[in-house]
């Protein structure tokens, strides 16, 4: 059977979707996986939204905390709020208390990607504080580390992502991933895939 992976994000602006929508891609083409996006729900009302200017939500459906469990793999994506994953995604994790106490997510390998603002904004920070959520579902994770390669060395121009995973640097709001970004992107569900499907022909 194929390996299931699930693509869960946040995104406000979109940047994140973008990303999220590369790393798709990238898992899709490994053989033996079947690939879905998800959203999180949003907690804040339209009419902030609106006076946020946020653009409307794409097609990805909205995942609740039971679906999660169906999966073979995850990768969790979302937006920095000084340093840590926005509250939009924490809100989420925090409604899987009852995947929590059966341990149903334990053993399955988990990734993560993100979008901050700036380059001092939490492009390590936010990754690295978010791991704590999986390490209380007793997941697995998987960080792309440099198997990027080159890429990971970019130095004349802009780039975000890191050992942690793929990300991008969205600015004022105004800038999108870049086609090294996406690279990135693409490259860790490629590789992220490879892990799950591993993990699943040998459970």
């Amino acid at each position: 059977m194929a390996a299931k992976i699930y693509v869960v994000y946040y995104s406000m602006y979109g940047h994140v979707a973008k990303l999220a929508e590369e790393i798709k891609k990238g898992a899709s083409s490994a053989e033996g996986v079947e690939v879905k996006l998800w959203q999180v729900p949003e907690t804040l009302p339209e009419e902030v939204l609106g006076k946020m200017g946020a653009p409307p939500k794409g097609d990805a459906p909205i995942i609740t905390p039971d679906d999660l469990a169906e999966a073979d793999g995850l990768l969790f994506g979302f937006p920095t709020r000084f340093g840590m994953m926005a509250a939009q995604f924490k809100a989420f994790l925090d409604a899987t208390g009852g995947l929590w106490r059966t341990q149903a997510l334990a053993g399955k390998p988990a990734g993560i990607f993100y979008s901050t603002g700036s380059q001092g904004g939490g492009q390590e920070t936010t990754p690295l504080t978010a791991i704590t959520q999986l390490v209380h579902h007793g997941m697995i994770f998987v960080p792309i580390g440099y198997t990027f390669g080159a890429g990971m060395f970019e130095m004349e121009k802009v780039k975000g992502g890191s050992p942690y995973g793929a990300g991008t640097y969205a600015g004022d709001g105004s800038r999108f991933p870049s086609e090294l970004e996406l690279q990135q992107a693409f490259h860790q569900g490629k590789y992220f895939a490879g892990i799950a499907k591993k993990l699943k022909s040998s459970s």
